[in-house]
């Protein structure tokens, strides 16, 4: 290996431990201090906070029908509550897109945009799903059970 090479995987090991125990590879660990819509939250990690958009999935915007609803249930699975993000990318505007994961001892781990996707709240981005077509899968199930955005006209 190079010493530029020996210099990065250097840097990047002393990054990581400055982190302290929040990062566990791409996981982050933290408390939602802010739901401003059903796909960005804030993070809060203890020395700081990033924000936080749903990958994989399209909400209703704020404004929207179905929007306050979505927004609402994503605020009673993590607001104030200890969550995990697993980072996708980083977004153009420094936003963090995840997974997001909710942690509680209660209703146990679930995944926000499956969650959304399954009560109809959301839509999925046809370009992507995970790895077993989770959000596919809820989709479908929102979508045959007729639940939120695919509730018949009233």
């Amino acid at each position: 290996m190079s010493n530029v090479g020996r210099r990065g995987v250097a840097c990047l090991a002393a990054f990581i431990a400055l982190l302290g125990t929040s990062w566990a590879g791409d996981s982050l660990w933290g408390k939602v201090t802010e739901v401003k819509e059903a796909t960005l939250v804030t993070l809060d990690y203890g020395s700081g906070s990033y924000p936080i958009r749903i990958v994989g999935i399209d909400a209703p915007r704020p404004g929207e029908p179905r929007a306050e609803e979505a927004r609402q249930l994503v605020a009673g699975l993590v607001l104030g509550k200890n969550a995990r993000m697993r980072l996708a990318r980083r977004g153009a505007n420094g936003e963090m897109v995840c997974r997001l994961f909710t942690d509680d001892p209660v209703i146990g781990i679930k995944e926000v945009g499956v969650e959304l996707l399954r009560a109809g709240l959301a839509r999925r981005q046809a370009d992507y799903d995970e790895k077993y077509g989770e959000l596919a899968q809820a989709e479908s199930e929102a979508r045959a059970a007729k639940r939120g955005l695919w509730a018949a006209a009233k």
